[in-house]
């Protein structure tokens, strides 16, 4: 398939969630449906040539067809509509459909992703590329973790250092991945040899999967408004 594009942006989206029902197109925030809230972001960003929704959802559908024309819609096929499926297989089916030189992937349920730090991101990802062949956004983390047998993971539990001063993890946090087509094709893996971190405010990199991530992710919302609206 030829490049159509430099870099597309993908947002897979199923109708049915088994933890929140109906939680991509529920309304958040203002009102709006969830996706609503990231899709607005991909459209604001310059960078990004065509934004594609992949989904099985007619709900979706339908206030894409009225609201976002300029929006390519992609019909998720029987065979990828299993909560089981790997996201990487749903990718590899997209980029199929819709040519490109790089993607970008980010999801629905990342309602408080800004538009300034996804352009950053893009802006990242080509200025290290291909020394750095892809890009994922990540939470830095410093704090005491323990496996499943009571084992230190990341300190000395004899030695009680600040949690500040413990080395940092960082957690991929699924709001932005971009990877060059060929990276998803040759490893069917969104995530290449060698990845850029890219860290983001953990006041922006909340995931929705649960119902206390959405009454949390809304609680930040409201107090984001307020405070703008203060100024």
């Amino acid at each position: 398939m030829s490049n159509e594009h430099r870099l597309v942006a993908l947002m897979p989206m199923r109708h049915s969630s088994e933890r929140i029902p109906g939680k991509n197109y529920r309304p958040f925030g203002d009102g709006r449906p969830l996706f609503q809230h990231a899709l607005d972001v991909l459209l604001s960003c310059p960078q990004i040539d065509k934004v594609v929704i992949d989904t099985d959802s007619p709900d979706i559908e339908a206030i894409c067809a009225e609201m976002y024309p300029q929006v390519r819609l992609i019909r998720r096929p029987e065979h990828l509509r299993d909560g089981a499926i790997p996201m990487n297989d749903v990718l590899l089916h997209d980029t199929n459909e819709v040519g490109a030189e790089f993607y970008l992937q980010s999801h629905s349920t990342n309602p408080l992703l800004t538009s300034e730090t996804l352009c950053k991101a893009v802006d990242t990802f080509f200025a290290n590329y291909p020394m750095y062949d892809t890009l994922f956004s990540v939470t830095k983390v410093q704090t005491r973790f323990w496996d499943s047998l009571a084992r230190p993971i990341n300190h000395n539990a004899n030695i009680l250092l600040r949690t500040q001063e413990l080395p940092p993890y960082f957690e991929e946090n699924s709001c932005i991945y971009i990877f060059p087509r060929n990276v998803l094709a040759e490893r069917h893996n969104r995530i290449g040899q060698r990845p850029f971190l890219f860290e983001m405010d953990p006041f922006e990199a909340q995931d929705i999967d649960e119902e206390i991530n959405f009454q949390v992710a809304e609680a930040i919302f409201h107090a984001r408004q307020n405070k703008s609206a203060k100024k």
